[in-house]
């Protein structure tokens, strides 16, 4: 596989006030008509491709970001923070603020149901309190409650707001001229067709996302 390292250019949002709702978010994202596909297939025994985009932006306080998903069928069962929603149809953000080894992931299944995670790698991580993981406000358009495996094609799409104060093991009180690396990510490991696909390519023998050396960068203007 011939790796490269993507480069993403992050702009800032203003809005009327400090917190905006989601609605409001959301509806700003689609107007940037910027979207990044999430769709290199890394690994040839997992060859479903189904079709993922994002958008992401950023206000003084929080890092804003948007999935579009339409796969082939949909499952949300998990409603508890921190289990297992890469079970689920789910979307993932793993991002490494600084060149310290630390990054953060964070996963969330179609109805908003997040796990996140801190760490230097796979190995040694340690899942965040749930009162931190409460901070960051989501709204998906499946709604709320549990959904078990649909066949067929669906579509559904995730905004989120990431307060700062999320990242618990950085000091961070602006984004703007900042370079984070990152990597997005869609996944289904119990779905019917299981899919691994990434926006950053991954040069692993087996899926694997906790790898951090191929992430891509994020630049904030």
């Amino acid at each position: 596989m011939n790796l490269s390292f993507k480069t993403l250019e992050i702009s800032e949002l203003e809005f009327s006030s400090e917190y905006p709702g989601l609605d409001e978010i959301t509806g700003r994202l689609d107007d940037l008509n910027l979207t990044n596909p999430v769709d290199v297939l890394n690994w040839k025994s997992f060859a479903y491709n189904p079709d993922v985009k994002f958008t992401i932006a950023y206000t003084r306080h929080e890092m804003l970001l948007k999935y579009y998903v339409t796969e082939q069928g949909f499952k949300a069962e998990k409603t508890e923070t921190n289990q297992d929603v890469y079970e689920d149809s789910c979307v993932e953000f793993f991002v490494s603020p600084l060149d310290d080894g630390i990054y953060y992931n964070l996963e969330f299944n179609g109805i908003g149901t997040c796990l996140m995670g801190s760490g230097t790698g796979r190995e040694n991580r340690k899942r965040a309190d749930p009162e931190i993981i409460s901070r960051i406000r989501r709204k998906g358009s499946a709604g709320e409650n549990s959904i078990s495996e649909k066949e067929g094609d669906f579509s559904w799409t995730i905004t989120m707001a990431i307060p700062f104060n999320v990242f618990i093991h950085h000091r961070i009180n602006g984004l703007k001229g900042m370079t984070f690396r990152a990597n997005f990510y869609k996944c289904g490991d119990k779905l019917s067709v299981p899919h691994y696909v990434t926006w950053n390519p991954v040069g692993t023998e087996k899926p694997d996302y906790h790898r951090p050396e191929y992430f891509g960068l994020l630049k904030f203007v």
